[in-house]
């Protein structure tokens, strides 16, 4: 569309046309191969951001190439008031291989939310009555940009400018389980908890706290549901972030690795949860369409081969314990943490400046909150690239800290 033009050239024409709501690195990446990406200006870089953890099979993978090819030589869209046979396959499998029965198909982990909250007070008022419609969600947590969403999200940063927001909502502190105990009651429809809190900081909840949030909701008779649109397929070490803990929710919603960086959200659920539901409660145009759900069985087909999961366990350790030495090496006031390939590392100062010179370098890495590095490479990445990684952070922090 835009080929033989300079980054410089089309981050200046898109300024001028695209609304200001990113703040973009002066950058367009318009290539990518496995673990690498190339910009407009042929410079190459390691991604290790992926695209927010959506680009998990590394960009291009031949299968996901392959299914998108043919399968857009047979049909792109259709419609729900059809059966998709390829949304079947893809909800077959999700089933299999989860705690669910039912599986509904959107575009985005928002959207999935969204659904899921709409799918808890649907049920709780049917099952309960018209008192039974407040929602708790943790702080510095986060569930999308809806306006919904954005009020389960518990970071006021992201809701300034948009009220009045929906009410009924409150937030519990991550791993505080008097607090959590306080802000549940009779009245409360659903209890949202993201096993590992991914735009708040990379802080993974205890199984301690998930046990006690299930326990609770089983007494009050309200919903458990796990945000895993982050921490999820496969993002940390195992298929689904709930297998660490072994505590089982009532709802998950899923969306970004699904679908190998075409769009799509999931949100899966019970039978006894999902028969609230009925035909005009919710829908999606888009949703489980024939091209997002074959992309979506052929990423899952991949991570379910035998020894996926145990190559992602043992390189995800070997990446930790390097960021870990070099946290030790250059004192740089945290300890890594997170599971799998979503980790964070806090960082006592210049945050923002690691991130831009390691772009210089050839490494994209992000950070969250000014003090977190947070690492999203891709699950299939290798040792030799994962050195190449360490190295550039080493050489970076030399430079600066």
């Amino acid at each position: 569309m835009l080929e033989g033009i300079t980054s410089e050239a089309i981050v200046e024409r898109g300024k001028k046309v695209v609304m200001n709501t990113y703040g973009r690195l002066p950058m367009t990446m318009v290539k990518g191969e496995g673990a690498w990406v190339w910009d407009s200006d042929g410079k190459q870089y390691l991604d290790f951001v992926t695209g927010l953890a959506v680009n998990s099979l590394g960009h291009s993978h031949p299968a996901i190439v392959r299914t998108i090819q043919e399968q857009a030589k047979e049909i792109l869209h259709t419609s729900n008031i059809y059966w998709i046979p390829n949304q079947v396959a893809l909800a077959e499998r999700l089933v299999k291989h989860s705690f669910a029965d039912k599986v509904f198909f959107c575009n985005s982990g928002a959207e999935a939310n969204e659904a899921a909250f709409k799918l808890a007070r649907k049920y709780a008022k049917k099952n309960f009555g018209e008192h039974k419609y407040e929602v708790v969600s943790l702080e510095n947590s986060f569930h999308g940009r809806t306006l919904a969403t954005l009020t389960l999200t518990g970071q006021t940063k992201y809701q300034q400018g948009f009220n009045p927001l929906p009410n009924g909502f409150s937030y519990a502190a991550l791993n505080d389980i008097e607090d959590l105990r306080s802000k549940i009651n009779n009245n409360t429809a659903a209890v949202f908890i993201e096993p590992i809190q991914g735009e708040g900081g990379v802080i993974p909840a205890s199984a301690e706290f998930l046990q006690e949030a299930r326990t609770l909701c089983d007494q009050f008779g309200a919903l458990l549901i796990f945000d895993e649109v982050q921490c999820g397929v496969g993002r940390t070490g195992k298929l689904f972030a709930y297998e660490w803990s072994g505590v089982v929710p009532d709802i998950m919603t899923l969306a970004k690795a699904l679908g190998g960086g075409v769009p799509i959200g999931a949100m899966l659920a019970s039978d006894k949860v999902a028969q609230a539901f009925q035909p005009g409660d919710h829908a999606s145009t888009f949703g489980g369409n024939p091209l997002a759900t074959a992309v979506g069985c052929a990423v899952l087909d991949i991570m379910l081969e035998e020894g996926f999961f145990e190559g992602v366990k043992e390189r995800s350790e070997y990446f930790r314990q390097g960021l870990e030495n070099l946290a030790q090496k250059y004192q740089t006031g945290g300890s890594v943490r997170g599971q799998g390939f979503i980790l964070g590392w806090p960082v006592s100062k210049l945050g923002p400046e690691i991130v831009e010179t390691c772009l210089q370098n050839g490494l994209l890495i992000n950070c969250v909150g000014g003090k977190i590095l947070r690492f999203l490479p891709p699950l299939i990445v290798e040792k030799p690239v994962i050195d190449k990684a360490l190295g550039i952070l080493d050489d970076v922090l030399a430079e600066i800290w």
